[in-house]
């Protein structure tokens, strides 16, 4: 396999999709106009792509797999839709019962490179038409599955759990706490799940937003434990930006009930159309009060 077009057609699958595998200049996001509400209200969100946090730039994060979910677990319905946007898509949509409400796009693709003669090609599509649509003389196949979650939370009045359970499909934050009762000096703790198992030793970084007007990223970054938990403080007021993905290493489960470990390797894994590669990706936004 040639280990060179695989590593850019990687890089090209990541940026396509918004994922921060490859390149982590390229993040994108869930930006709320409000997180906190006293009562029936409307909020607006912004799905963009871009070097800086939250500063629209590189262009929109489609919203075809968007779905916002009330305090009951049912869909809350999405108005004033925008998924033709230059720099940016967009949706509104109103709480109104009391609770915590979560807006989430889920983003899963299958992907394979091969080699047709001295041509390096890729496919791109589901799992059913992988074997009508592989040419016969393909070589080198190598399968990967790309899975990106993005998140963010809004509560009206008292904070509810219902829509923090985990679906225990891919890589998903569990909030230990409310994740709209944030402040500034506090210390709050989530867990990482992977298939609803502990995601252990994962990297996860924390950027806060307004990058662009400081000389530093002032980014957190921390890992988490042998149970996927982790801790972070929060240092000023403001919204964040939450990621972690398995792009330094290949996901491997040590058996039923375990943990998640990653491995970190040089080594490029060969994935089939049975058993592809993976790499998770989850990104939430947050925001810290005064």
């Amino acid at each position: 396999m040639n280990t060179a077009f695989l590593r850019t057609a990687t890089t090209a699958l990541a940026l396509t999709l918004a994922l921060p595998i490859a390149a982590h200049a390229h993040r994108a996001w869930l930006l709320p106009s409000s997180t906190v509400l006293s009562g029936a209200e409307w909020v607006a969100v912004d799905a963009a792509v871009s070097n800086d946090v939250f500063h629209l730039k590189l262009g929109p994060l489609a919203l075809g797999n968007l779905r916002v979910l009330g305090p009951d677990g049912k869909d809350v319905p999405v108005e004033n839709l925008n998924t033709q946007g230059k720099t940016r898509n967009s949706f509104e949509f109103r709480p109104s019962a009391p609770g915590t409400y979560k807006a989430v796009v889920i983003n899963q693709t299958l992907v394979a490179t091969y080699k047709l003669g001295d041509a390096n090609k890729r496919w791109r599509g589901k799992k059913e038409n992988f074997a009508r649509e592989m040419p016969a003389g393909a070589k080198d196949v190598n399968v990967s599955l790309a899975q990106a979650r993005f998140e963010t939370f809004v509560t009206v009045g008292k904070p509810s759990d219902t829509v923090l359970k985990p679906n225990n499909v891919g890589l998903e934050l569990v909030p230990l706490s409310a994740p709209n009762d944030l402040y500034v000096g506090d210390s709050t703790q989530f867990q990482f799940l992977l298939d609803g198992k502990p995601a252990a030793n994962l990297d996860v970084s924390v950027i806060p937003g307004g990058a662009r007007y400081r000389d530093k990223l002032n980014e957190q970054r921390t890992r988490t434990d042998a149970d996927g938990k982790f801790s972070v403080t929060w240092k000023e007021a403001g919204m964040v930006w939450l990621n972690a993905s398995e792009d330094n290493g290949e996901l491997q489960v040590a058996g039923p009930g375990s943990a998640v470990a990653i491995k970190p390797s040089h080594a490029l894994p060969v994935g089939t159309i049975d058993k592809p590669t993976r790499r998770a990706s989850y990104t939430a936004t947050l925001e810290i009060l005064p």
